[in-house]
């Protein structure tokens, strides 16, 4: 089988949970970098006609939009499974997969990592604390929702790990060294466990931001 490309901008949580499947699956890539200004122009607009990441190579079959990507990945590489044959838990991933994509990304991850890391360390701007502080009703929501809907549950989707677990712990990863972070977990401790026991697996070691960074330069 053909190796896979991943054009992503290092520290994406979106291309990190496309590389985080393809290094649960045990297959070859490569991170082909997508520079922050180059996503609107070309010769990135003619893979993602949106302008953003990830995009995956694969043969010469070209794929956007994350969610679509994982799930190719989870048919062309079976094993191990990473979608749970039962309907029930099926949704219930699938389920978790959208509340990653419609509210814990937009107007929380999208507003609070990007102000507290991105925006200063990629972009040289300053933090708007106004910004946040405007997130943080929404953000309480959302992982409140999130400890409700993991329960006392190992994974998002019951005992086994999933592509619902890689999503949100791609978007969740740098909230612990956020000071929005304690607040946001202190009725939610589950999370804070959980949280651990994803960002403990090799394929979230094997994809932090400095590592991707380091294939990045490589390519």
């Amino acid at each position: 089988m053909s190796d896979f490309i991943v054009h992503t901008v290092p520290g994406s949580p979106f291309g990190r949970s496309v590389l985080a499947t393809l290094e649960e699956k045990g297959a070859r890539y490569r991170v082909a970098p997508v520079a922050p200004g180059a996503m609107k122009a070309e010769p990135h607009v003619a893979r993602h006609a949106f302008g953003r990441v990830p995009v995956l190579e694969h043969g010469g079959f070209v794929l956007y939009e994350t969610q679509a990507i994982v799930r190719y990945l989870d048919r062309v590489l079976p094993k191990p499974a990473l979608t749970p044959s039962d309907a029930k838990a099926a949704g219930s991933m699938d389920q978790v997969m959208n509340v990653n994509d419609w509210y814990l990304f937009q107007g929380v991850n999208s507003v609070i990592s990007f102000q507290r890391i991105v925006l200063p360390r990629l972009l040289g701007g300053v933090t708007d604390e106004a910004a946040i502080a405007a997130a943080m009703p929404k953000a309480h929501q959302v992982f409140n929702e999130l400890s409700r809907l993991l329960g006392s549950r190992t994974y998002f989707a019951g005992d086994t790990f999933s592509l619902a677990d890689i999503m949100i712990g791609a978007q969740l990863d740098m909230f612990p060294q956020l000071p929005e972070w304690a607040p946001l977990t202190a009725a939610n401790a589950n999370l804070v466990t959980w949280q651990r026991r994803v960002t403990a697996r090799p394929s979230f070691t094997a994809t932090t931001w400095e590592r991707v960074a380091a294939m990045a330069q490589a390519a």
